[in-house]
């Protein structure tokens, strides 16, 4: 007799929580009461993290796929447009000049895997001399302080790729209405006490201290409970792989900070500035910035980093709070166990440089949704792709977010010097740069589809950190000079195009709030 897969039981709000019940409703149409009903189970009295503000164009997908009206979202969760990320002072000042590179979302007119520019700007094809600024437009349109589409493009269109910058905690409660009133999920207001399992040690049901909900019984059960995790490590005691000696950064101050000029330019990027001892996120939402200082403890102290944070801020930061939170860095050996999901920081965190928390929870509900196992006998062949997959995103986004720490020409302080040590590089990222000395980078390097960051990703910080390939022993072999030419021309043709007809960024948000999209 086969068990059915009917009721989905997901322990812990915030992003991961809502973002994977809203996936699992929409998709599994629990609305529908012969088909899977989905429960959440949120602590009354644990506050959300709430400081993941940037996310992956993704997203826009995925809020377009349950349902929920762009302008609603925007407005509801005072989001901004996010273009990609600007670094500043990972490498060391030429000439006193800052330097300093994007990580735009789009290219233009052409795709690395299809054919690559990166050889040609290497051999000097290029009049530009910026990689990032020679093969995309988008970021001249952050410099310009520009917005990624017009006041009249419909809502999740785009003319730039773009995604968003959002208040999270905004956002978890902005799901938290749309889940509960339109996609039939039932949410219970408890804390969950321990997990009950059958003689096979599946999960059966959790015991709460709800006297209305004393037993919540289910047939899949997501963990999405954070740092401590019901299932995973009270229950199953799934082991964690520790990175901080890879990843270097364990801690995080953040600070809110109002704007003292509400007409003041919002940047349609999140601003990366490295330090002496780690770097400061700067995040532009409607109504103020998110700002924080990540660091390595081992190299600094809390009450330094704080001086740093306010530092960068300045007179803005004079009588605010600032919020010191403990990163804790790695991830599951397992994501998926018996008939158990880890979504969030219950299945992983690496760290916030390259917004890739919200990306993975977004990925993980997806998979989920997509192969959803409709009975207890098919679970096993599910859970081993599900593993599968996420063991090699995590060890990809550990290995991308290590490469702009280990390129870096700094050694002004430990922190760099050890960044760059091969004892903190990963083996297979230390061969990947021994061969990119000589081979830029191409879709050879990229095998699998899942990849969460993809060879132009790849490219942009290679170039942008003037990381030095020769080819020297094969540049007779890229023969298509005068196509790779013409390519940069069109790039340079439509960026002055767009430069020209694209909003201020907050001069689109202004409409987008009074008014809303086009309606298509």
């Amino acid at each position: 007799m086969s068990h059915r897969v009917n009721q989905v039981v997901i322990i812990g709000g915030g992003t991961a929580g809502w973002l994977t019940a809203a996936v699992l409703s929409s998709q599994l149409q629990s609305t529908n009461k012969e088909a899977v009903q989905v429960t959440l189970v949120e602590s009354p009295n644990i506050p959300i993290l709430g400081v993941g503000e940037g996310t992956w164009p993704n997203l826009r997908a995925t809020l377009k796929q349950i349902g929920v009206s762009e302008a609603e979202f925007m407005k509801g969760c005072d989001a901004t447009f996010k273009q990609g990320a600007l670094f500043c002072n990972w490498m060391k000042s030429v000439n006193e000049q800052t330097h300093q590179y994007y990580h735009p979302l789009n290219t233009v007119f052409h795709s690395s895997y299809e054919f690559s520019l990166a050889p040609y700007w290497l051999l000097g094809h290029s009049e530009r001399s910026r990689y990032d600024h020679a093969v995309a437009t988008q970021s001249l349109v952050c410099e310009a302080g520009l917005g990624p589409k017009e006041k009249t493009t419909p809502e999740y269109q785009a003319v730039q790729e773009y995604s968003y910058h959002l208040n999270a905690n905004k956002f978890a409660r902005f799901l938290t209405k749309h889940c509960t009133e339109k996609l039939g999920v039932k949410y219970i207001q408890a804390n969950v006490l321990k997990a009950n399992r059958d003689g096979d040690d599946y999960v059966t049901s959790v015991t709460t201290d709800s006297e209305q909900y004393d037993a919540i019984c289910g047939d899949l059960f997501v963990d999405c409970s954070g740092t401590t995790p019901v299932l995973f490590e009270q229950t199953y005691h799934i082991p964690w792989v520790d990175i901080s000696d890879v990843i270097l950064n364990d801690t995080a101050i953040a600070m809110q900070v109002p704007y003292a000029d509400p007409e003041r330019d919002i940047a349609s990027h999140t601003i990366m500035t490295a330090q002496d001892n780690g770097w400061i996120w700067d995040i532009g939402l409607y109504n103020r910035r998110g700002v924080g200082h990540v660091f390595s403890s081992k190299h600094t102290d809390i009450k330094t980093a704080e001086k740093q944070l306010r530092d960068y801020i300045g007179q803005e930061a004079e009588g605010l709070t600032a919020r010191v939170i403990p990163l804790k860095l790695g991830y599951r050996e397992k994501f998926w166990h018996k008939n158990c999901v880890a979504i969030g920081m219950s299945a992983g965190f690496v760290e916030p440089l390259e917004a890739s928390a919200i990306y993975l929870y977004d990925a993980a509900a997806k998979m989920l949704a997509d192969q959803f196992p409709r009975t207890r006998e098919s679970m096993q062949y599910v859970e081993e792709k599900f593993n599968r997959s996420f063991n090699m995103r995590m060890i990809r986004t550990i290995d991308f977010i290590k490469l702009h720490y280990c390129i870096s020409d700094r050694d002004d302080s430990a922190y760099w010097r050890d960044n760059c040590s091969n004892k903190t590089i990963p083996k297979a990222l230390q061969q990947r740069l021994l061969h990119w000395k000589e081979h830029p980078p191409t879709k050879y390097d990229f095998d699998n589809a899942w990849e969460p960051f993809n060879l132009d990703s790849y490219l942009y910080v290679l170039y942008g950190m003037k990381y030095q390939t020769s080819l020297a022993h094969n540049q007779d072999g890229f023969i298509y000079s005068d196509k790779a030419k013409a390519k940069f021309r069109d790039v340079s043709m439509m960026a002055d195009k767009l430069v020209t007809h694209l909003p201020k960024h907050r001069d689109l948000l202004k409409k987008v709030y009074q008014f809303g999209f086009t309606k298509i």
